[in-house]
């Protein structure tokens, strides 16, 4: 499916308020012209009218309307000037012609100048509406994808990258000349250290963006599942193909396919994947006929694939195909300047996640972090921050929260406490949690006390208690009982 044809189909359902749509009625017919604008603004639309193609051009050019309907026969400038100008000086602006001299001819011309529709007179309030509300629909959805891909530039462009360490500095400007090309690149490094998330920001800052980037896990599934994930499968292909199957490699299409743990694809998984990069196609399983594909090819391992080719568990010439440009990414421990910068961004992250407030962090906490060997590198240290945020209760992160592997002999892991609770000057109930339980009693039953003037028989029965067990309770807390 093509991006118009995906836009199409999702605006089918994609709800709209048409009081944030500003648009622009073109006619030299006047009252046609302020028909069309009162069938619009009856639904809501903010309309101007303009009654001359240079009138029109003018105000396009002076105002920024979101939709633009417009005759096609029209003196001085028509409607095809009308929807040239807009698309040079208002891309983002969708484009309706109308016109009573309908041809073949006129309406190809029309769409090949990028009118999203093409209305014949006489023209209906309905058909006019659904003309605007497509619009309108077609012009939010691209808003929204628009965010999402500013989003992702946010989180996965170069920038959204973590680290202060030269090391990574190094890494990152490698990445900077490797992603506008097309070769496939073979990311390198022990588990955890963020081979992922490197192959997204080389999707994210590639031509390659706006298409698909598909990862596959190759150490997840069995040699007869990867390849039907890799290549799909026809209906029938084998006892469980109920169905036809699209695999990765033709769902990327246009974009990126990442393969992670490459070093851990089968033998027979390995040929036919270089028969695709060597020919550009793919068959799908149980079928033969292939089908073209253009897709960049990223692969990650944190194994050794020249000592798998040594012992012949991998082919030498998928290796060469793979790693036309390396990239070696290096442990945490090496790299301790990033460790604080990363563990601040986890803290920050989870405390949104979990409506957490972390307000401090102990020093000792970064010490710990700094002194850590960090086995599971950037994905140990995201656990880790995810787990202290968890189990704070007090706004500050400390030697209580710390996970175990981080905790040492003489750690106080008792968190601490306000021994008074704080009562409000209003009398209002105080926040309790993270009190212990002795305050709590003591608070509630000073105050019922207060309520019911010192009577303690009738404070007893709002407590649920008995008699004696409140004149205890009085003297235990040293409360005046009157």
């Amino acid at each position: 499916m093509t991006h118009d044809a995906q836009i199409e189909s999702q605006t089918d359902t994609l709800e709209v308020q048409p009081d944030q749509f500003r648009v622009l009625v073109v006619d030299n017919d006047k009252a046609h012209a302020m028909t069309m604008a009162e069938s619009l603004e009856r639904i809501g639309f903010v309309c101007t009218v303009a009654t001359s193609g240079p009138e029109g051009a003018d105000k396009i050019l002076a105002e920024p309307f979101e939709i633009v309907v417009t005759d096609l026969v029209m003196n001085d400038i028509d409607g095809m000037g009308i929807l040239q100008l807009t698309k040079e000086h208002r891309p983002n602006c969708e484009v309706i012609v109308v016109t009573g001299h309908a041809t073949v001819s006129t309406a190809v011309e029309a769409m090949q100048n990028e009118a999203l529709n093409f209305l014949e007179k006489p023209l209906t309030p309905d058909k006019l509406r659904a003309a605007a509300l497509k619009a309108a629909q077609t012009i939010q959805l691209k808003r929204q994808n628009s965010e999402l891909m500013r989003r992702l530039d946010e989180k996965f462009g170069f920038e959204g990258l973590i680290y202060s360490s030269n090391k990574m500095r190094q890494v990152v400007q490698r990445l900077q000349r490797i992603a506008p090309t097309d070769a496939s690149v073979l990311i390198l490094g022990e588990t955890g250290t963020g081979k992922e998330v490197v192959a997204q920001a080389i999707h994210q800052n590639s031509p390659r963006k706006k298409k698909p980037f598909v990862p596959l896990n190759c150490a997840e599934l069995s040699e007869h599942l990867l390849e039907s994930e890799l290549f799909g499968h026809a209906k029938g292909a084998y006892t469980d193909a109920a169905s036809e199957r699209i695999g990765r490699l033709e769902y990327a299409n246009g974009g990126t396919l990442f393969l992670d743990e490459i070093g851990d694809m089968p033998m027979a998984t390995q040929v036919k994947l270089l028969r695709v990069l060597e020919s550009g196609e793919i068959t799908r399983v149980g079928e033969n006929k292939p089908i073209r594909i253009n897709v960049r090819l990223l692969s990650a391992t944190n194994a050794d694939l020249e000592t798998a080719i040594a012992a012949g568990t991998f082919r030498s010439d998928l290796y060469h195909r793979l790693r036309i440009v390396t990239v070696q990414l290096p442990p945490l421990r090496d790299r301790p300047d990033d460790i604080l910068p990363l563990f601040d961004h986890f803290l920050k992250t989870f405390s949104k996640k979990h409506d957490k407030k972390v307000r401090g962090i102990d020093r000792t906490v970064f010490q710990r972090c700094l002194d850590y060997d960090w086995p599971g590198n950037v994905r140990q240290l995201r656990n880790f921050a995810e787990s202290m945020v968890v189990l704070d209760l007090d706004g500050t992160i400390g030697l209580d929260d710390l996970p175990p592997e981080l905790i040492q002999e003489g750690d106080d892991l008792v968190p601490p406490v306000d021994p008074k609770p704080a009562v409000s000057a209003n009398g209002e109930m105080p926040d309790m949690v993270g009190q212990p339980i002795s305050e709590v009693e003591k608070w509630l039953i000073g105050e019922t006390l207060k309520a019911t003037s010192g009577n303690r028989e009738e404070a007893a029965k709002m407590l649920g208690i008995g008699e004696r067990t409140l004149y205890r309770k009085i003297k235990e807390y040293g409360l005046r009982g009157d």
